[in-house]
């Protein structure tokens, strides 16, 4: 019997004991089974804490190589200075946008690719979020991938947490979880992860917000790079035997820290 929560999206488990090693079912078997878990332990994360899709856009272009804490100070110093708009950002001088980023670290280069976002929202779509938020799923995402500072995990966290696109986002959390459960090899890339949730859960973006935000608070809480917590772990019972020591990307990962509603 599946377990979901209230207002979470549904997904069908198979009712697979979690005794059974994950080699003896399919990944299209074991995802779904893992996010039922996952909420029936956890409840739902309500990601993401934003006032509006632009802020979510910025935060997600900040948040690389950064613990969210620090994004948050820095999207304080741009709402005190009225500066949250993509006009705003685009006129602002450069010194000063970099100033008011600073927390985020790597300030002049973030402060670079806000800049082009800004550019390229209003080069391609007339500065209009909607009009942006209207383009098919695949071109919007290469796009934005064309942006200079918009990597993979950015471009897809615009297009899940802003845009509402169902497209899932990978970082550092989910491949550690997926390695030592044995669902992907040490040289898997991001979209080898991506296609692999993507093909064996349905096309929903509220799922993958929510699976996504479930899997980074397992990452953060026991399934760490350093002396995981596997026997606390919600997951901890579909673990295979004798797992890779230290298998995945450490806290430090390029990927940073997302936002999550509640610390």
């Amino acid at each position: 019997m599946t377990t979901t929560v209230p207002s979470a999206p549904r997904v069908a488990g198979l009712g697979v004991p979690a005794q059974v090693p994950p080699g003896a079912v399919s990944p299209h078997e074991l995802l779904p089974q893992f996010f039922d878990t996952l909420t029936a332990a956890l409840g739902p994360m309500h990601w993401w804490p934003a006032k509006t899709p632009f802020e979510v856009i910025v935060g997600a272009i900040l948040t690389q190589n950064t613990a969210w804490i620090n994004v948050e100070r820095a999207i304080a110093n741009l709402r005190r200075e009225r500066m949250l708009t993509p006009r705003a950002i685009e006129t602002a001088p450069a010194g000063k946008l970099a100033r008011l980023v600073r927390s985020s670290g790597y300030f002049r280069q973030k402060a670079k690719k806000l800049k082009a976002f800004v550019r390229f929202l209003r080069q391609d779509f007339g500065g209009s979020l909607k009009r942006m938020f209207r383009t098919p799923t695949a071109e919007l995402r290469e796009r934005l991938l064309a942006v200079h500072g918009i990597g993979p995990e950015t471009a897809d966290s615009i297009l899940l947490y802003a845009a509402s696109h169902p497209v899932f986002v990978v970082d550092a959390y989910t491949k550690r979880i997926l390695l030592r459960h044995g669902l992907v090899g040490e040289k898997a890339g991001y979209e080898e992860i991506r296609q692999l949730f993507e093909g064996n859960l349905p096309p929903d973006a509220k799922l993958y917000n929510e699976y996504h935000a479930l899997l980074v608070n397992v990452g953060k809480n026991w399934c760490r790079s350093q002396k995981p917590l596997c026997d606390q772990c919600p997951l901890g019972p579909y673990l295979i035997p004798n797992p890779t020591p230290n298998p995945a990307p450490r806290d430090d990962s390029p990927s940073g820290d997302l936002p999550e509603a509640q610390r």
